[in-house]
């Protein structure tokens, strides 16, 4: 098994820690990248390269950290085991509005249908409204990625829309378009409040 790297820890829940990534995490991104269904709605399902990996994906990561406190991509390690199971994301939108919060997610495909992602976005999408002073937060996929759909929605987030973005390399079900999810504070605090 491989080794964990020194950790910072953004938040547990019951099955997960969520921590801030380090350089160390390139082999557990890499194998997660180069799993042809986990890719399949991001690449067609190509895999990303170990150099893109290293000299793009992990700085980026990284840099999230020191620009944002408690924004950014969280390694998704599994309690119960230690094991490395993929990412979230929790970032501010590329508009550059810090109320504007996009949530994603990532995870091994050995970890899919068990409600690790929904429970990590709903970890973070407390977190940013009870301490980091989110307003709004949203969610992307492409439109026929059901499952991410579906954790969109058991994560409290509502359908917004359907737009078709310009794929430079359009992959199967991206003539569908993307959709967007989204969740305000007022809803999430009424939704809490009803139980």
């Amino acid at each position: 098994m491989r080794k964990e790297p020194s950790i910072h820890i953004l938040l547990e829940t019951e099955r997960l820690v969520l921590r801030r990534f380090t350089e160390d995490d390139a082999d557990n991104i890499f194998d997660l990248d180069s799993d042809p269904e986990v890719m399949r709605f991001l690449t067609g399902g190509e895999a990303t390269p170990r150099s893109v990996i290293e000299a793009d994906i992990v700085p980026d990561f990284l840099r999230w950290h020191e620009r944002y406190e408690g924004f950014g991509y969280f390694a998704a390690i599994e309690k119960a085991s230690g094991g490395f199971l993929g990412w979230l994301l929790f970032r501010p939108c590329k508009c550059g509005s810090p109320d504007n919060i996009e949530l994603g997610y990532r995870l091994r495909k050995s970890a899919w249908g068990k409600g690790y992602a929904t429970e990590g976005s709903r970890a973070l999408i407390h977190k940013g409204f009870t301490e980091l002073g989110v307003r709004r937060i949203f969610a992307e996929t492409m439109e026929v990625n059901l499952a991410s759909r579906r954790v969109m929605e058991k994560a409290g987030l509502s359908y917004v829309r359907t737009f078709h973005p310009k794929w430079e390399h359009p992959i199967e079900g991206a003539e569908h378009g993307e959709v967007e999810y989204a969740l305000h504070k007022e809803e999430w605090e009424k939704l809490k409040a009803n139980g």
